[in-house]
């Protein structure tokens, strides 16, 4: 790797640092490692991958805040292993841009701050991305950084569609839907348009199937609607977070109940969706394998609602010409497609079950009146294209 470029990405969660190293030949941004710590445990361990191997290091820093002493040692990781002199620029994935942002950009005091003022809007992943930002600039103050942003794909939405039925003012606050996996129905979107051109000119909803989830309307390839709002609590079920709620669900929680807006909060964000609803696991894999009616029905709801808002979705686009199922769930459970196809059969839905099963690429039955696709998603890479785009228009500038 001497003297070839590289980006290093990173992707906070809100008690999680995936990262993605990545070789940059001829402006091409080729992934060559990746690694992942998981800030609940203790020791700390990260956890990389490669094309020939993937191991475990337990780590010896100390988390701390400013998460100074676990950057240090995994970047020294990968220096001894990679040529980091090498390294051009490190690209964050930050959920939330509001207004501000509407693309990509390189990140200076100026969009620092902006970024650190939309705190309040993702309470819970924000200030990982702050954190993470600021101490790269710790450690590595000259190197360049760049944002890429997860609502900043859904700009293109009109006021139409993300205004809620509140007094007007509260709009012009800020109080409107954003959307979120915006890099993933990005990356999605990038797919379709190299590998089913006809496709992508279409209308189609995407279902980004994680721990996390949500689904997008596309027409085209730009993002016409999607089913998360003002918050990532927004939409279908997830893996522990509610889904679209009665607003007054949280009024009665905080009034006649008596809870703290930090407890209503734990209990949107941490103890609902399938661990909620089952009382057993927020992991849909061993809910499916579970025999208890509880697993059955939090399987069940989560089919329910995803299917319900592929429709709305396709009524904000006026038709269906294809459903795209990504992210974990989506790309390995074949049962959660399979449920979500059957409810969508009065929509021209239709599986080949053996191709479902297989996990084959398009998973549709010949003479389904809708395309049904299973795409890996990747959102590190579509950071990485972005700052390797701004690294040289800096470069560039006259």
């Amino acid at each position: 790797m001497s003297n070839t470029p590289l980006v290093l990405t990173f992707n906070a969660g809100s008690s999680s640092i995936k990262m993605g190293l990545f070789s940059v030949v001829n402006g091409q941004a080729t992934q060559i490692g990746k690694g992942a710590i998981d800030l609940r445990a203790q020791p700390l361990q990260l956890q990389v991958s490669g094309p020939a191997q993937s191991q475990d290091i337990t780590l010896s820093a100390q988390l701390t805040d400013d998460l100074h002493e676990v950057l240090d040692e995994t970047l020294g990781w990968f220096a001894s292993h990679f040529k980091l002199d090498d390294l051009m620029s490190v690209g964050h994935r930050v959920v939330h841009g509001g207004d501000r942002f509407d693309g990509p950009v390189a990140i200076d005091d100026d969009t620092l701050s902006a970024i650190t003022a939309l705190v309040p809007l993702a309470p819970l992943h924000q200030p990982q991305g702050v954190r993470l930002i600021q101490a790269i600039r710790h450690l590595r103050p000259r190197l360049l950084q760049t944002a890429s942003f997860d609502t900043a794909f859904h700009r293109s939405q009109s006021d139409l569609v993300r205004r809620f039925a509140i007094p007007r003012p509260l709009f012009d606050k800020g109080v409107k839907r954003y959307g979120f996996h915006g890099l993933s129905y990005q990356y999605v979107a990038g797919e379709l348009a190299r590998r089913f051109p006809a496709v992508k000119r279409g209308k189609v909803v995407v279902a980004h199937l994680g721990s996390g989830a949500s689904l997008c309307a596309l027409q085209d390839g730009i993002s016409q609607d999607t089913s998360m709002g003002f918050s990532t609590l927004d939409g279908i079920p997830m893996a522990t977070r509610c889904g679209a709620l009665d607003p007054g669900v949280v009024l009665h929680l905080m009034g006649p109940f008596g809870m703290s807006l930090h407890e209503v909060e734990d209990v949107l964000y941490h103890q609902s969706g399938l661990l909620g609803v089952s009382g057993l696991s927020a992991d849909a894999r061993e809910l499916q394998a579970s025999d208890r009616p509880e697993a059955r029905e939090a399987l069940k709801l989560f089919v329910w609602r995803i299917a319900g808002e592929v429709a709305r979705l396709a009524t904000s686009l006026g038709g269906l010409d294809a459903l795209v199922f990504t992210a974990g769930i989506g790309e390995h459970q074949s049962q959660v497609r399979a449920a979500v196809s059957e409810r969508l059969a009065w929509l021209g839905v239709q599986l080949d079950p053996w191709a479902n099963a297989a996990h084959a690429l398009v998973i549709s039955a010949t003479g389904s009146g809708v395309t049904v696709l299973v795409m890996p998603t990747d959102e590190e890479q579509v950071i990485a294209n972005d700052t390797v785009g701004i690294y040289h228009q800096q470069v560039t500038k006259p």
